[in-house]
């Protein structure tokens, strides 16, 4: 896990970690929830399958700093637009939206565009997703 004295910047942060779509595999959504956690985050986890609607409520709901998605059904694209849609017509068109999953190199300008902060693939450390997601939020 990671170092919670080297994150402490994100304790009092909300964090909203989702899983949109049909993708049923949360493992990861999971480790980087408590990954957050640990940093001292405040994480609320939506649980599987949920829609992009839910998303932006539990999001303004819940009066989140970032919004992290954990997308694997290569449908990445359209549902993070959606979010991102969503969003803005609950009036939260200024939360961080970061996404985690299989997210091929070619789609990460596409997702530039649509105003996502980070990705993040199974390669990376939990120590660089958190330090990243801290960054973003100072």
């Amino acid at each position: 896990m990671t170092d919670a004295s080297t994150h402490g910047s994100l304790r009092g942060r909300r964090i909203l970690i989702a899983k949109p779509g049909l993708d049923g595999h949360d493992v990861g959504a999971k480790v980087i929830a408590l990954a957050l956690r640990d940093a001292g985050a405040d994480v609320i986890y939506t649980g599987l399958r949920k829609s992009p609607g839910y998303i932006a409520r539990v999001a303004v709901d819940e009066d989140v700093d970032a919004v992290g998605l954990s997308i694997l059904s290569g449908s990445h694209k359209e549902l993070v637009e959606e979010i991102v849609e969503q969003l803005k017509a609950l009036g939260a068109r200024q939360v961080p939206i970061f996404v985690g999953g299989t997210i091929p190199e070619a789609d990460l300008p596409e997702l530039d565009r649509l105003g996502v902060k980070g990705v993040f693939t199974s390669a990376m450390k939990l120590d660089d997703v958190v330090a990243a997601v801290t960054e973003a939020l100072v």
